[in-house]
């Protein structure tokens, strides 16, 4: 068990400096169990903490892994150019943490993005050795044809890369609504292989990562949620 004082617990959680969470339990903002905690001396076990602060009650998450539903026009960026940060739709505290995208999803991009401070996390998660499967619904300029299916499936060459890349699993949903499943994560690589294709993406989605889907988690756009652990054993490549 992992004992600490109040003060370090609100610091782990992101709610600013050392300094600045003692001066917040002093001032009588945190409770614990419905008791105002005032002094700093007190420790706490912190597996299982529930704490209240700013009359909003939180849980103490040793590391933080949830999931966005990502709408467009946001950069998946600390540091944005153009767009707003998809850090701007999560509580400030994660910005303290270091929360950061596992991977990128351009700016017009919607769909699933994974969000964590745990660094071993988002490497593994980004590793394309780990082969995860990701889910993507592109919506075409041009019509789907079974043709553009077989390209898919069976690979088109890309400028710089030195092998074609396929789908690992490719499927007409509509007529201009097309599933692509991959595991590489090539830059911009839905776009650019329906490009080589001879199509056009106007508009993509990611729907699933591993076996975990956008609409079993029931996010609407710009909504997140914490991950549980049978949810991240969802992400796990079969």
């Amino acid at each position: 068990m992992t004992k600490l004082s109040l003060d370090k617990i609100l610091q782990s959680q992101g709610f600013g400096t050392r300094k600045y969470c003692r001066g917040l339990v002093e001032d009588g903002e945190v409770s614990v169990n419905g008791e105002i905690i005032r002094s700093t001396k007190h420790s706490f076990e912190t597996e299982g903490l529930q704490f209240r602060i700013f009359d909003e009650d939180w849980d103490y998450r040793a590391q933080v892994y949830i999931v966005l539903n990502k709408p467009a026009n946001f950069e998946c960026s600390r540091k944005p150019s153009h767009h707003p940060g998809v850090l701007t739709l999560l509580p400030e505290q994660f910005n303290w943490r270091d929360v950061q995208p596992v991977g990128r999803l351009d700016h017009d991009t919607t769909g699933m993005l994974l969000m964590s401070d745990d660094g071993p996390f988002i490497h593994a998660q980004s590793s394309p050795k780990r082969h995860v499967p990701k889910v993507y619904q592109a919506t075409t300029a041009e019509p789907v044809t079974q043709e553009l299916v077989e390209l898919l499936l069976h690979g088109v060459k890309l400028h710089d890369e030195p092998a074609p890349l396929a789908a690992v699993h490719c499927q007409k949903l509509q007529e201009n609504l097309i599933e692509i499943v991959l595991e590489q994560g090539k830059y911009h690589q839905v776009k650019r292989m329906l490009a080589a294709a001879g199509n056009h993406c106007a508009a993509l989605q990611r729907t699933a990562i591993g076996k975990l889907t956008l609409e079993s988690l029931g996010l609407e756009e710009g909504e997140w949620c914490y991950l549980s652990e049978q949810q991240l054993a969802m992400l796990v490549p079969a």
